[in-house]
């Protein structure tokens, strides 16, 4: 949104206006889901995660307090403006208000990720008290906040979110085309988002590159468990499909010899630890892990494929032959949702046994006291809850697409500030 109306105040092409407002209408829907169940979270640290929250309260009070103060407010200060600020305030306020709504999101996803890295990788913290009264005590903010895991978690999982709205954005501009509506709306909307796409593909392989070698650093027994290596090896090598066996302690499928010493040591001559050098209880779910990460793996390989056929279907432009690539890029919307949900499964289950890694497992920080009736019921009440929000969104989203953007009328013309100074130009 930040660049169609940045598009819009240098070009003053209307068409960049059009999309703005149009996407706009589904950035509302997709907001207000995203904070009705992600409230829901925070209360989930006081009921089910009692001894966590104790335990962590002194660290993550201070970075998830600075997510409310520099985030939240920056976002809900400007999203009125940016929703119903149209046409009542002048064209480069209304940017301002969209790219501080947008600045805000970041910080958001820079505070959530800089506690969850330091679940991963605690830092700049000392433990205090014995038994019930242990907890950790924050020492240094900027080594906890600025923790060995944050920067390159951080980069990966906000390449992962623009990933994901630029092939929503492909998505949409594609059905548009198959359908032949607003061709020109789409045709510019299937470029942009097409060109951003292809960019955080290849930017997002570095990223993981990155991120990997990190986690053989830093979470030996998760990158393990990832790539299924139960024995050590030289040289050490990567599966490409396969299962994991936790009884056999093997996996078996195919592989490319050498490939993962290359990718974590650059050197095919190194052997990356495997599972059997650590106590099984330390173990995380290996067979649910090794899956979850290639799914991960397998999406990313789609949305290359998917960008090479959008490129081909773009230079073919309304031929026949075309409407298949088109198709593909309708379903691509999956393709990133999906990678996301497998990279934070992979992160979370990888992490097992432990909540704060090394510090605490997860058994220990739970509420003991809890019934599990009370546990299912109340999850039953959410699920169902959730399903509802659900399908209220998947139904507002589909009416929205398929009704597509506003029509320009005559008064809308005259009511831009643009066009509105070039008419009494020519009056004049």
């Amino acid at each position: 949104m930040v660049i169609m109306e940045g598009s819009y105040l240098i070009t003053k092409q209307p068409i960049y206006e059009k999309m703005t407002k149009f996407w706009v209408h589904i950035f509302a829907i997709i907001f207000a889901v995203g904070v009705a169940t992600g409230l829901v979270q925070v209360f989930a640290f006081g009921t089910n995660w009692e001894n966590f929250s104790r335990f962590v309260g002194d660290v993550f009070g201070s970075i998830l307090g600075a997510e409310g103060v520099f985030a939240f407010f920056l976002e809900s200060g400007f999203i009125a403006l940016l929703l119903f600020g149209w046409n009542k305030v002048g064209p480069k306020t209304h940017f301002f208000s969209t790219l501080m709504v947008a600045i805000g999101s970041h910080f958001s996803g820079i505070w959530i990720v800089a506690a969850n890295s330091w679940m991963q990788t605690p830092a700049g913290y000392k433990i205090i008290g014995e038994g019930a009264e242990r907890h950790a005590v924050m020492t240094k903010w900027w080594e906890a906040v600025n923790n060995p895991s944050t920067i390159d978690r951080l980069i990966h999982v906000l390449i992962g979110c623009w990933l994901a709205g630029a092939f929503l954005v492909l998505s949409v501009s594609a059905y548009y085309l198959l359908k032949n509506r607003h061709y020109d709306f789409a045709r510019k909307a299937f470029r942009l988002s097409l060109i951003m796409a292809t960019f955080f593909v290849v930017a997002q392989a570095l990223s993981g590159d990155a991120t990997g070698r990190l986690v053989a650093k830093v979470q030996p027994i998760k990158l393990a468990a990832m790539e299924g290596v139960f024995e050590t090896e030289t040289p050490s090598r990567m599966m490409v499909v396969g299962v994991a066996n936790e009884k056999e302690r093997a996996t078996k499928g195919l592989s490319i010899p050498g490939l993962l010493s290359f990718l974590v040591y650059r050197n095919v001559h190194e052997a990356v630890p495997g599972l059997n050098q650590v106590p099984e209880e330390l173990w995380p779910p290996v067979g649910t892990v090794f899956q979850v990460y290639h799914i991960m793996l397998y999406m990313w390989g789609c949305m290359v494929v998917t960008c090479i056929l959008a490129w081909i279907a773009f230079a073919k432009k309304r031929k026949t032959s075309a409407r298949w690539m088109l198709w593909v890029c309708v379903f691509s919307v999956l393709f990133p949702e999906i990678a996301n949900q497998m990279g934070w499964f992979t992160a979370e289950i990888g992490r097992q046994p432990w909540v704060v890694y090394g510090l605490m497992r997860t058994a220990d920080g739970a509420t003991h006291h809890l019934h599990p009736g009370q546990i299912i019921f109340s999850l039953g009440l959410f699920l169902l809850v959730y399903a509802l929000l659900f399908a209220m969104f998947v139904y507002l989203l589909d009416r929205k697409i398929k009704h597509g953007p506003d029509d320009s009328s005559v008064y809308d013309e005259y009511r831009d500030p643009y066009k509105m100074k070039d008419s009494l130009r020519q009056i004049s």
